[in-house]
């Protein structure tokens, strides 16, 4: 069963820092994208970085503010949040594009989601 979780939400202050992890396991052949999307009640779910090989991509909101990077040797996926704001409060959701079966198959799988609450 392959599978992404999440860990490392909590409760911070505004201006805080947190890091989020996310691992992914099972029958690995190669992860390909990995990347952080986040949904705040009652809004859609967003994306806020992503990562691919080498590029990385973030939503104008985290730019400068959060880092995203990866352990291909883990197949984990890391993003490091700082400068947090209120509006950074939200579920977050990791994604993964994970190819099995020497490489045949691409499966995409979310995490269950860590919530991330910053208090003004």
């Amino acid at each position: 069963q392959v599978q992404v979780v999440e860990s490392g939400g909590g409760l911070v202050q505004a201006g805080g820092s947190l890091r989020l992890s996310c691992a992914a396991s099972g029958s690995i052949f190669r992860v390909d994208a990995m990347g952080w999307y986040r949904q705040a009640p009652g809004k859609q779910r967003e994306l806020v970085a992503t990562i691919t090989g080498g590029s990385t991509n973030y939503a104008d909101s985290v730019k400068g503010r959060f880092t995203i990077s990866r352990d291909n040797a883990k197949n984990m996926v890391y993003l490091q949040m700082s400068s947090l704001k209120p509006e950074d409060t939200a579920v977050y959701y990791c994604n993964a594009d994970i190819r099995i079966a020497s490489g045949r198959t691409l499966l995409q799988r979310w995490g269950q989601g860590t919530q991330v609450t910053v208090s003004s």
